[in-house]
Parts: structure tokens; sequence; C-alpha cells
């Protein structure tokens, strides 16, 4: 069987295909195309224009994925497309060129979570069996774990997600977009030396980022960093980011750091905490954050120390991207899960715990 997947829930337009051989071998990635909509450093991108790159482009990738797999129409089995969670305006346009496609072949239609996509790769990318997972993005922070049919929420953000809360920072330091403002924070962080005192609000197994945020971007006004772009991000030694004369002022570089040591601790507290709570081993983690090196780092110390082991992938597979939706939108269809035209919807707000995951034990 043959899927392609759509994913546009965010600024991110990607089209992948996928085989699943009829023998039941590993499933094969035959395309994963994308392309990502920047904004201008200090500005976040707006849904209308996101929207707007994702209706102009779906079609060129959709035959680029094709091409690039060796797929022709007659062999796709199933159109996957991301149901949500997301942001209103890109989901409608990729749920419009997905049933577009879906009448015009003449294939059934999958509609796919958004968070369900990423963990189904992760697991596929990695062979970790039955992981709790951490699922970090720009729009979602949850710590999962798969139970009877459903991906049960154990903890997540009570307020902003841990992506936005960097994506919300590099605003405010007027750092690039480009490839993503959390890489860039992440480059910046590893000039870091001094680590600032910030908010760690951690309840049971939910952590809140608004107050660190708040209280990071006060900061960065103190120091007459807020809206000023450094002259070199690459030497943070320059004049306008560093005070020569005072070695207690911190630097764009250590305010970078202390964001990330901080809420990466939340993240590998509240993820050690769900590992004792299901008594497993394993730590699977996804999403666009899931690629920074630090998080990856700091949750391999703590499996490490809990005698388990941490999965992750790369930037193709933890960043948004079509193929996910392909794989999770495939095992749905092999399960008899389809979903009919009238009710090819999107929604900004679809749950992970609302799935219905039937092609798991």
């Amino acid at each position: 069987m043959i899927a392609i997947g759509l994913e546009g829930s965010a600024n991110k337009l990607g089209v992948g295909v996928l085989l699943h051989p009829d023998d039941g071998s590993t499933p094969q990635i035959l395309a994963n195309v994308r392309h990502t909509y920047v904004s201008p450093p200090g500005e976040g991108f707006l849904p209308k224009d996101t929207a707007r790159h994702h209706r102009s482009l779906v079609v060129k990738l959709v035959k680029d994925a094709l091409k690039a797999g060796n797929v022709s129409v007659a062999d796709v089995n199933c159109i996957c497309y991301t149901k949500g969670p997301g942001m209103g305006a890109p989901l409608q346009s990729v749920a419009l060129a997905a049933r577009m496609l879906s009448l015009l072949w003449g294939k059934p239609l999958v509609g796919v979570n958004h968070c369900v996509g990423h963990i189904e790769m992760g697991r596929l990318i990695t062979g970790a069996t039955n992981p709790v997972v951490l699922y970090v993005s720009g729009g979602n922070t949850q710590v999962i774990a798969y139970s009877s049919q459903r991906y049960r929420i154990f903890g997540e953000t009570l307020d902003i997600a841990v992506g936005n809360c960097l994506d919300r920072f590099a605003r405010t330091l007027r750092i690039s977009n480009d490839p993503a403002p959390g890489y860039n924070i992440e480059q910046l962080a590893k000039k870091g030396k001094q680590l600032v005192d910030l908010p760690y609000t951690v309840k049971g197994m939910d952590c809140s980022f608004s107050g660190i945020l708040a209280a990071v971007d006060g900061l960065a006004e103190t120091y007459g960093f807020r809206g000023k772009e450094s002259a070199d991000d690459d030497n943070d030694d320059d004049i306008s980011t560093n005070n020569t004369n005072d070695d207690s002022k911190p630097t764009r570089a250590d305010l970078c750091f202390s964001l990330q040591e901080t809420i990466y601790s939340m993240l590998v507290e509240i993820t050690e905490r769900a590992m004792a709570h299901v008594g497993s081993r394993e730590v699977l983690v996804v999403g666009g954050v899931g690629c920074n090196e630090r998080l990856q780092e700091m949750m391999g110390i703590m499996a490490r120390d809990r005698g388990g082991s941490v999965y992750a992938t790369d930037e193709r597979f933890c960043i948004d991207n079509g193929v996910m939706i392909a794989q999770a939108g495939l095992l749905a269809f092999k399960a008899g899960l389809t979903t009919p035209l009238k009710d090819s919807t999107c929604t900004q707000r679809f749950r992970t715990d609302d799935v219905f995951v039937k092609w798991r034990d």
C-alpha cells in the first residue's frame, strides 16, 4: 500500500509518500519534500500569509513528491491530510487540497491527528516499542503514554507551548526566523556562560511557560536587548550585546542559555515523573523542539540514570513533514478507518487522546 500525506498545520508545508510492503516488512519512505514560510526577524507568521504560502505551493510539492518517489497516481491507495490541531487558515488550505486530490483521483481520504503523526513517525524511525512520549513543538507540549488504544496525556502545558515560548523570545531579540527561531536560539545558547535565575513552574506533570517568558523578556528590556539585532550573533562579545566593564551583566547568549536550561529541566522532570508512573524505561522525544541537541542530552542523562534509553530523530522527521501524516494515515487506513468527504474538515483543537488508535493492541 502507498499513501501520500499532506501536512500544513503551521508554517511548514510538507508532502510525503510512504510504502507499506505487502510482506509486513519495514515501511519505505519514497519521498519527503517540504517548504517553510519564513517571516522577517521580529515577526511571527500570520495565518493568512501562511495559508497563501501553502496554497501557492501545494500542487508543486505534490508533483515533486510523486516524481521523487517514482510513483504514479494509480499507485496511490489513500490520501492522508492533517485534520488538526494547528492554525485554522493553513489547515483549511491543506484540507482543501486533499479533498481536491481525492475527487480528482478517486482515492479515499484519511484525516490524521498531527500529534499522533509525530508519535507514529518517531516509533517507525527509532524502533521504540512502547515509550513515554515527550511531544514538544511550537503549538504543543505534552507527555504521552499509550494505553488501551489511546495515547493518554499524562501532563501538558497549562498555557503556551514550549516552542511558542522560544519563538516569542526570538522575536524579542529579533533573531532570524531562518531556518527556525528555536534553532537560532539553540546556536546562540551554546555561547552562553552565565545562568540567570528564571521562574520554574511545574505542577505535578503539568508545566507553565508564560511566566518564564515574561521574566526573560523583562531581562531583555532591562539590559537593552529588546528589539535590537546584534551586530554579529556569532560573536556575542560585541559591544552591543555585552558590557565589558561589568562581568555580571548577562549577554544575549546568556539569556538564551538560561531560558533553554530552565524550560528543558522542567520538561525532563515531568517526563521522568510519567516514566515512573507507568513503569517505562523508554522515552521518545518528538516534535520540532525535539531536534534540540541540549534537550536530547538532558533527557539522555535522566534516562540513563533510570537504566533506560532516549529515542529521537533528526530534523527530517522531528520537524513537521508530510511523511509522518502518511505513516499515521496508512496505519489507520489498513485498520479500516477512513474519512468520508462530508467529514473531511479540520479543527484547530484536536486532542491527542481523542484518537482511537485501532491499529495498536
